[in-house]
């Protein structure tokens, strides 16, 4: 188990059939536990509540929890709960819940904060306890009034919790950005959040926390999307980790057109996936699945026309141009003078290029490219 490694948990009672070298979405070979479920969803003895209140519990055993339990961020970076926390004591005084949720489709979180606002309130208290916090801001984008609503009607009587309500704008769920709409710091590149005094934790994230310190339960299950124009009945499911793209697709009715492209995540960062049978992960926030009347075929023969359009949107200010013009050339070293490492693959250089360049895929050819270099 590596450093920044966590625990494996089955989201199914059952028997453990084989342990193989599958290839995952991105492509690589990476070990599967296949399991028989018996279909019971018996848990486990080990799996009880902590026994100790919150105001009895030290910060020690708070990331042990954390860890034990297999958290990790829920929003896609995957970086490990615990280490975050470890990484964050005595460095922050503001802690962020990243409610904004700005990519289209994806209503996961939203679901999550107005169908079970206490998780959310309960794990920001226990995240507050291990950071040694007072206080902490929940940010939720106005175009979730209803979620606004809950959280202002849940909070007013809490003191310790602040409900944030953000201009909804993509990429605000970057946390680069939503560190800056929140308290005005910028984040210097190569930096980390605790390095402005800011620790974010997404939504999802912070109720997994609530669960495995009041229930004792670790992260088996998310809440994923489905939807797309092919989709029969889309919807929010609770998945456990470990189905397949398949069986989530057939849940919400199957498909009611021919697919064009399956995408893991949003429509703005995600990665199309070519297996349905690929396996849902802890950051799995989304399934789409697009027809060709929304997910057209790309030009076979893009060129840039040079307009700048790609630099005036880009978030982070970068020329993403240049980036995916040395890219393309196979000058990967020279994309780091451009500050290839700063991009966050938002894809608004993508979606408005007239010439219908891959911008952000040249990009993270190049970054792919200069780690395996590096490594």
């Amino acid at each position: 188990e590596s450093g920044l490694g966590c625990p494996v948990h089955s989201s199914v009672s059952g028997k453990v059939k084989a342990i193989l070298p599958i290839l995952d979405p991105s492509g690589r070979m990476i070990e599967h536990i296949i399991i028989d479920s018996d279909g019971l969803d018996t848990p486990s003895d080990e799996i009880k509540p902590i026994g100790k209140p919150l105001c009895e519990i030290t910060p020690e055993e708070i990331i042990d929890i954390v860890r034990e339990a297999g958290i990790v961020g829920m929003g896609g970076a995957g970086f490990p709960t615990y280490a975050k926390i470890t990484s964050a004591i005595g460095k922050v005084d503001t802690m962020i819940i990243n409610c904004a949720e700005c990519e289209p489709y994806i209503t996961a979180n939203h679901r999550l904060l107005v169908e079970r606002p206490e998780e959310v309130v309960g794990g920001a208290a226990v995240l507050r306890r291990a950071l040694g916090l007072d206080s902490c801001v929940i940010s939720i984008e106005d175009n979730k009034p209803d979620a606004i609503e809950i959280f202002s009607s849940i909070t007013k009587d809490i003191p310790e919790i602040v409900t944030l309500r953000l201009k909804t704008k993509y990429p605000q769920g970057d946390e680069r950005q939503l560190i800056y709409a929140v308290t005005r710091r910028e984040m210097p590149t190569g930096k980390l959040p605790a390095d402005v005094g800011c620790v974010v934790f997404n939504a999802e994230t912070v109720a997994a926390v609530y669960r495995a310190f009041r229930f004792g339960l670790p992260l088996i299950r998310r809440i994923v999307t489905v939807d797309g124009d092919c989709v029969a009945s889309p919807g929010n499911l609770l998945v456990p980790i470990g189905a397949s793209f398949r069986d989530c697709i057939d849940f919400c009715g199957s498909l009611k057109a021919e697919p064009r492209l399956l995408i893991s995540g949003g429509p703005m960062m995600g990665g199309a996936r070519w297996n349905p049978d690929a396996p849902v992960t802890k950051t799995n926030s989304a399934i789409l699945v697009m027809s060709t009347a929304v997910a057209a075929d790309p030009l076979v023969d893009h060129k840039c026309i040079r307009c700048g359009k790609c630099v005036s949107v880009c978030p982070m200010r970068l020329m993403p141009n240049y980036m995916a013009a040395f890219s393309r050339k196979g000058l990967y070293e020279r994309t780091v003078e451009f500050g290839v490492k700063s991009c966050v693959e938002c894809g608004c250089c993508s979606f408005v290029c007239p010439a219908g360049v891959q911008i952000v895929q040249s990009i993270r050819l190049a970054k792919a490219k200069l780690a395996r270099k590096k490594s």
